[in-house]
C-alpha cells in the first residue's frame, strides 16, 4: 500500500504508526486532553504543578445483527496516552473525569539507596499524582494509560523519585 498523508483526524481499525513533528505535544498548562489532540502521541509534561485529564471513556457497545462490533459508534477504546515527565513534578496530577478508574500499576525507583517499588492501583483510584520525591515525577519518568474497558483505563510506567516510596495513586 502506498504512504497516505490525512489532514483532520481519521478513524483505522487496526492503528497507525505516528511520528514526526506532531508526534509529541509539550503539555506547558492544565489541561483537558482529547482524543484527537493527545492520544498515540507522547505527551511531555513541563508544568510541575500541572493537571491533566483524561478524556470520558466511551466504548461504543451496540452490536449489528452478526454480534460483531459495530464501528459506527463512537468510542475511544484502545486509545493509549504516553506521558513523559520532563520537568521534575511538585504536584502533578493525571485524572479521569471521576467515573472512569485507573488498573494496573507502576514501578518507582528511588535515585538514592532507598530502593524501588512496584504499586497497583486499588479499585476505585481516580487520580496520579507526582511529587517529585515520594510519589514519582523526577525527570524521565514515563506512564502509558489505555483505555481498555467502559470506566477502566490501564496503567503501566516507570516513575522516577526520591526518598521512601508511597503510591501516586489516590481518589480525588
Amino acid at each position: 500500500m502506498a504512504n497516505t498523508t490525512f489532514s483532520g483526524p481519521v478513524r483505522s481499525l487496526n492503528g497507525f504508526i505516528s511520528f514526526g513533528p506532531k508526534a509529541v505535544v509539550s503539555l506547558t498548562a492544565n489541561a483537558t486532553l482529547t482524543v484527537a489532540a493527545h492520544a498515540g502521541r507522547i505527551l511531555t509534561c513541563n508544568k510541575a504543578d500541572g493537571v491533566f485529564t483524561l478524556p470520558s471513556i466511551t466504548s461504543g457497545s451496540s452490536s449489528d445483527v452478526a454480534g460483531t462490533n459495530d464501528y459506527n459508534v463512537l468510542s475511544n477504546l484502545g486509545c493509549t496516552y504516553t506521558f513523559w515527565v520532563e520537568t521534575a513534578a511538585t504536584d502533578m496530577d493525571i485524572k479521569t473525569d471521576g467515573v472512569d478508574r485507573f488498573f494496573g500499576g507502576l514501578y518507582i525507583g528511588a535515585n538514592n539507596a532507598t530502593g524501588k517499588t512496584f504499586i497497583s492501583t486499588s479499585a476505585t483510584n481516580d487520580v496520579i499524582t507526582q511529587n517529585g520525591t515520594t510519589k514519582g515525577g523526577l525527570a524521565g519518568g514515563w506512564l502509558q494509560i489505555t483505555a481498555i474497558a467502559s470506566a477502566a483505563y490501564y496503567v503501566k510506567g516507570t516513575l522516577l523519585g526520591s526518598s521512601t516510596l508511597v503510591t501516586p495513586f489516590a481518589d480525588a
